[in-house]
């Protein structure tokens, strides 16, 4: 029998408020359609799917409403941060690896392990290209100034500009990590979308015989060669900007475990099974932070339209390189392999190759192309080290006062 002092009433009105159609707003709506739209995408147009889906679903399952409390945890009145959080979840745990900066380098990890540098060996050259295309950040960076940005922001939206992912987290999650979702969903989404970007660049800043143009073989890069280059980038790299030394170091030790030849279960590990674990959880925590009123702003509008403005100028600047090249060795070098000197591996190298057959079927310029792109990648935690080292101090400033006192430095 039931005892007559149950309340009823209470009961089912305490299962009414714990609904989620009851705790939900607009801002929850809006960005469910969001994430199904990147869903589409990574399922059916195979936009960058290993990183897109996950984060359209920890976007979508954190904007569920009523469900931030059960996967996030609640935060004490008036405290916001990380660590306030109680009553924790899976989704906290899992953003636990972006907040303390551990995924990034992770990846980075599982990119080297995957990356052959022979081809950036062969024709060191490259790297001008690599250089050039970081042009974009430096661009974005000065922009943001003039729209009133902090330098925590301005830095963050920048280093899109090199279209890695990673990379674009560390700096982020270190200068302003509210904008951590934002800028990583802007960042995959530009690297997903990089044939409809660079296509109509590389058409626009080449001619037709620029274009047709065939490059002589790379040399033969031998085994020692293969095996010194990590140990001396990051020796050289590592003295002079420690601050890179997190992302270029688990880069350089994931090739070195693939080009000595002495570990490959552990080489074989860092490409597969732990690459594969960290996309996942970085992908989910990265989504999960992505809840509609915070993603849902004019400042969200102005970063990805800087962060597009950033990878175009990038493109732009390693085409210009490219350019200036071809010219100084009289047509020995094709313009289309500097849309490859942006970070995304191998995509952007890819895309050389595509365009570069399309006016001449027998043209490969793929080896050629991921000279740059390789360089691109280092280029690109090169970046973030100058970014963490020279504005790490001015977060709580905005960035065209940072920019006033480095001019001044340097002018002293």
């Amino acid at each position: 029998m039931l005892q007559s002092g149950i309340d009823f009433g209470k009961i089912f009105g305490n299962l009414y408020e714990s609904m989620g159609f009851v705790q939900g707003n607009w801002q929850n709506y809006v960005m469910l359609l969001i994430s199904f739209i990147l869903m589409y995408l990574a399922v059916v147009k195979k936009f960058e799917p290993m990183l897109l889906l996950p984060i359209a679903f920890g976007m979508f399952l954190i904007n569920i409403p009523g469900a931030e409390k059960v996967l996030w945890g609640t935060y004490p009145e008036g405290k916001t941060s990380y660590d306030s959080v109680e009553n924790r979840g899976l989704l906290w745990y899992l953003y636990f690896g972006v907040d303390k900066v551990i995924y990034p380098p992770l990846i980075f990890l599982g990119i080297g392990a995957m990356t052959d540098f022979g081809p950036l060996i062969a024709n060191p050259k490259s790297m001008l290209i690599g250089a050039g295309a970081q042009l974009g950040i430096f661009v974005a960076f000065i922009l943001a100034s003039f729209l009133g940005l902090s330098v925590a922001a301005a830095a963050s939206i920048a280093i899109i500009g090199g279209a890695d992912g990673p990379t674009a987290i560390m700096v982020t999650s270190k200068l302003a990590s509210d904008y951590v979702p934002t800028i990583a969903i802007a960042a995959y989404s530009y690297m997903a979308l990089i044939p409809i970007i660079q296509k109509p660049l590389m058409r626009a800043l080449t001619t037709k015989k620029e274009r047709a143009i065939r490059m002589k073989p790379l040399r033969q890069v031998s085994k020692i060669e293969k095996i010194l280059f990590p140990i001396i980038v990051t020796l050289v790299v590592g003295i002079i900007l420690p601050d890179s030394i997190a992302l270029l170091g688990m880069l350089m030790l994931g090739n070195l475990f693939k080009e000595s030849g002495v570990v490959d279960r552990l080489s074989t590990q860092a490409q597969n099974g732990l690459m594969n674990t960290i996309t996942i959880f970085l992908g989910i925590a990265v989504g999960s932070k992505a809840k509609g009123e915070i993603f849902l702003s004019i400042e969200t509008l102005e970063i990805i339209g800087i962060g597009l403005l950033a990878f175009v100028i990038g493109t732009i600047g390693g085409l210009l390189v490219a350019k200036i090249m071809c010219k100084v060795t009289k047509g020995q070098i094709n313009p289309l392999i500097g849309s490859a000197g942006v970070s995304a591996v191998p995509m952007a190298a890819r895309i050389s190759e595509d365009v570069g057959r399309e006016y001449d079927p027998q043209n490969h310029l793929l080896m050629h192309a991921m000279g740059p792109n390789v360089a691109g990648v280092i280029g690109s935690a090169i970046a973030a080290g100058v970014l963490l080292a020279c504005f790490g101090g001015f977060v709580d400033g905005t960035a065209s006062e940072a920019v006033t006192a480095i001019l001044n430095a340097a002018a002293a």
